[in-house]
């Protein structure tokens, strides 16, 4: 139960940071000539889920905080279904040029994001 809590908790706070920089990002950029603003908030949230799972597992912290980083906070910041979502819209407008630069650059900066952060994660005291 204790760590249903926690991701919860996580989840909560990390849904209402992706929802404050998507905002902040669309008032600026048109949404679907390329969808910066998931762009932004998934790299970001790879970067710190290499990061959370390093620094937790050297500092050996509890699974509860764990999940709090990684399963909540990541996972409620972070979104697949928005990313898909991006994707079908620019494929529908005719955007196909930004779609297959999002789904490459989105995919190979993302796994590159958590490498990286594992790699700062790990170098944290």
């Amino acid at each position: 139960m204790k760590e249903l809590i926690v991701i919860f908790l996580g989840g909560g706070i990390g849904s209402v940071l992706r929802y404050g920089i998507q905002m902040a990002l669309h008032e600026r950029i048109h949404p679907y000539s390329f969808p910066w603003a998931t762009f932004a908030v998934n790299l970001a949230g790879s970067f710190l889920i290499g990061l959370f799972y390093a620094w937790v597992a050297r500092r050996g912290l509890s699974l509860e905080f764990r999940l709090l980083l990684t399963t909540g906070l990541c996972g409620g910041f972070t979104t697949f279904s928005t990313f898909s979502n991006d994707c079908l819209q620019m494929l529908r407008q005719g955007y196909y040029a930004p779609f297959l630069l999002y789904a490459t650059i989105s995919l190979t900066l993302g796994i590159a994001a958590v490498w990286f952060g594992g790699i700062v994660g790990k170098s944290l005291n």
